[in-house]
């Protein structure tokens, strides 16, 4: 069995040694680095050759990869590298590694083309001079050839071991049995769509009602089709901790109810979560974890994978034996795990680490995507970028001599806007192209002087750089996906030149960027239980037109859940005072008829603690506890400790918060709740911009931007209340509007309102 590599990924594992170093250093852009190329190739004589695709094996191992040029004449391969600054700043671990990946190229021309001695040469060329410099090596055809065989030897064991696991993995799973003897109402039928979407190479939508279990339904078939080689391997992203908990939850059971199941599950954390050293930077100057990492990533790897959960806990016992880094560890894992449990970021985001090794490496990927309905908003976050006055002028202060006039630029130009604007919110048709100018210009610089000066630039500066640097990427892509707006600061009375002004391309239709990453993966999978109406996610989330969709029958029944609508009350911004008694004496009959646990949502922290107040005047001897604003992790879990340890009462939270949804309340830990909101979007400026976008995009800018978001937080959080087939409860809408047709359509099938 021939086991295939790219030239790339073998030279990062064969020839990487020293620190991890993470110091900033200005890399060129990807379409900055494809220029240099091409002007590196324009320079040359004709008869040049670019882009050469080589192929070559030593024993079962087939190496391929393009080479950056040939030049006949000279009888030189050339590795061209794009760099700023100063080349001797260049780390020489790093200089090891494009040697190493120029003289497997060099054995892979000779091998084709029969020579006997070839010129290899590392071209270095910056993107900010256009300057080259060329280092050179001449060596026979055989001295390159050695190496070839060197560097394949070190590879060829940790292949053919990789080998060995993905053919024991397959068996395994294509042995392995759902882990519970039969399948839940309606999981079986979401399983089978999964497995379907998998091997047809197409994405899913599926809403399934919680309780289901769906995600054993989702991953369960994937690894099957891992079995059946339709996909290579499976991310489970989510938006919050616990959905990353129930996925390894899951796959747990799965080893459970296998007699042995070589599967490696990952879980990648946030860098501010695994790092072992906050106070320090990552190089190995400064940490001693970063200190010769690639020295001992060999064995800390090796020793990692031994275990199949690789789960935090995992990774850092594995990194800390090896002295290494956790964060940047469980980083090097991605390329061997079977599944990656993680955020949405990973493979979402502008520059997400997923996305960017599937299509390095060419993997046939099934990506879940749990309560996928949160993706809108997060999306939205990872396109959106704004720069604040304020934090600029700050920056400016201590920022070096030599960047003085680009700032000096920008802010002219950010005050010529300002000074033009006639309200405290405007929406331009564009990101003015002076202000746009003055802002790569400043980046620019600052790439230039982090080159030549690495440290010259004082931390609270570079993280206004940094967003100086997502802004100007973003305005570059600038479309009807989003709005550039600014905003001034809310002081009349101090000098227009004083005031703040805030710059925001804000992404309002993710689609178009997060298209790219369904057609990267085999199949994507959007899974949750409020999807609906589905074509408003689908026309956000830009999925292709031959999305499947799927609606899964829950096994609820309407006797389970009483919905009672309080059609009196009015919980509109206007309404407030008036609706406070209602509120509160409605939630003190239902306790007092049925005492047990009780969730109370409300639409904002104000309201929710005027209610509070209130029932603890009107009806002192009914327990309350409420959400805080800002609630640390200790905090939320001593919140749902309440309900856990059978506490009577009533907790009281803000709808589309931490305890809205992820939340598993069992049997008699909740028997009901009451949601005093229709959970619309506050209107204002901002989001009355947003609706006319959506409205000249979809022709429906209001449900797409009020209502559809809003009935998914009502059904979400009243989809705590019915967790099992077991589960009695009861749910009070509190708003007149829920008696309004359009609204109802809204409401889960098996509800009967009433």
């Amino acid at each position: 069995m021939t086991y295939m590599v790219a030239v790339r990924a073998m030279c990062e594992f064969t020839a990487r040694r020293g620190d991890l170093d993470l110091r900033f250093t200005p890399a060129p852009t990807s379409l900055e680095g494809m220029a240099g190329h091409m002007t590196v190739a324009g320079r040359r004589a004709s008869g040049y050759e670019a882009e050469i695709t080589l192929t070559g094996t030593h024993r079962s191992l087939t190496v391929r990869g393009r080479a950056d040029g040939y030049d006949p004449s000279a009888n030189r391969l050339e590795e061209v590298k794009t760099h700023r600054g100063d080349l001797e700043r260049m780390p020489a671990n790093h200089r090891t590694l494009h040697w190493a990946q120029a003289l497997v190229y060099g054995h892979l021309l000779c091998r084709t083309r029969e020579l006997t001695e070839l010129t290899v040469a590392l071209v270095y060329f910056d993107i900010g001079t256009q300057k080259e410099v060329l280092l050179t090596q001449t060596h026979t055809a055989r001295d390159l050839e050695i190496f070839f065989v060197e560097q394949c030897e070190r590879f060829l064991d940790w292949a053919v071991q990789e080998e060995a696991h993905r053919a024991a993995r397959n068996a395994a799973l294509d042995a392995l049995r759902f882990p519970h003897g039969q399948f839940r109402s309606g999981q079986r039928e979401l399983a089978v769509s999964v497995y379907r979407s998998a091997r047809d190479g197409k994405p899913l939508m599926a809403q399934a009602p919680t309780g289901i279990g769906k995600t054993l339904a989702t991953i369960f078939p994937l690894l099957k089709a891992c079995a059946s080689d339709q996909i290579d391997r499976v991310f489970f992203l989510t938006a919050k901790t616990p959905g990353r908990a129930l996925a390894l939850d899951a796959i747990e059971t799965l080893h459970r109810g296998a007699t042995r199941l070589p599967l490696r599950t990952l879980e990648l954390v946030a860098r501010d979560k695994a790092c072992e050293h906050p106070d320090k930077a990552c190089n190995g100057e400064s940490c001693p974890l970063a200190r010769g990492f690639y020295d001992r990533l060999d064995a800390a790897r090796s020793a990692a994978l031994a275990a199949p959960r690789l789960d935090r806990a995992a990774v850092r016992e594995a990194a800390l034996a090896h002295d290494v880094c956790p964060y940047y560890l469980a980083q090097e894992l991605t390329r061997w795990a079977d599944v990656v449990v993680g955020d949405y970021n990973y493979y979402y985001d502008s520059s997400a680490m997923l996305y960017a090794l599937t299509q390095i490496n060419q993997w046939r990927v099934g990506v879940l995507v749990d309560e996928a309905h949160n993706l809108l908003d997060r999306a939205r976050r990872m396109y959106t970028a704004s720069l604040d006055q304020a934090t600029f002028r700050l920056a400016r202060k201590t920022a070096p001599a030599t960047l003085r006039k680009p700032l000096e630029r920008l802010q002219r130009e950010w005050n010529a806007v300002k000074r033009a604007q006639t309200a405290t919110y405007q929406v331009y048709a564009d990101v003015p192209g002076k202000l746009l100018s003055a802002a790569q210009n400043l980046i620019g610089a600052v790439t230039d002087q982090l080159a030549e000066a690495p440290l010259s630039i004082d931390e609270a500066s570079l993280r206004f750089f940094f967003d100086a640097m997502h802004f100007v990427a973003l305005a570059e892509q600038f479309g009807e996906h989003s709005i550039f707006d600014l905003t001034l600061s809310a002081d009349r009375y101090a000098p227009r030149d004083k005031t703040n002004a805030t710059l925001c391309v804000r992404n309002v239709i993710p689609a178009p960027f997060l298209a790219p990453r369904y057609a990267a993966a085999r199949t994507t999978v959007m899974f949750s239980g409020t999807l609906n109406p589905h074509h408003f996610y689908r026309d956000t989330l830009g999925l292709p037109e031959q999305t499947q969709w799927l609606d899964v029958e829950g096994p609820f029944r309407a006797e389970q859940l009483q919905v009672r609508v309080a059609g009196n009350v009015s919980t509109r911004w206007r309404d407030r005072e008036r609706s406070l008694v209602p509120i509160v004496d409605l939630i003190a009959r239902q306790y007092a008829a049925q005492p047990g646990n009780y969730l109370g949502f409300l639409s904002s922290f104000e309201y929710l603690q005027r209610v509070v107040a209130l029932m603890r005047e009107r009806h002192p001897d009914l327990p309350v506890w409420a959400q805080e604003p800002g609630m640390d992790e200790a905090a939320r879990d001593a919140f749902l400790a309440r309900f856990r340890t059978m506490n009577q009462g009533v907790g009281f939270a803000v709808l589309g918060g931490a305890f809205s949804e992820g939340v598993d309340l069992v049997g008699q830990q909740l028997i009901g709740a009451f949601i005093a909101t229709l959970g619309l979007p506050q209107m204002n400026e901002i989001n009355e911009q947003m609706r006319r976008t959506m409205e000249e995009k979809f022709g429906n800018g209001y449900d797409y931007m009020y209502l559809y978001p809003g009935l998914q937080k009502v059904v979400q959080a009243a989809g705590r209340v019915i967790r099992t087939e077991q589960d009695q409860g009861v749910v009070h809408l509190i708003d007149d509007r829920y008696r309004r047709p359009e609204v109802r359509r809204l409401l889960p099938r098996w509800w009967d309102v009433q």
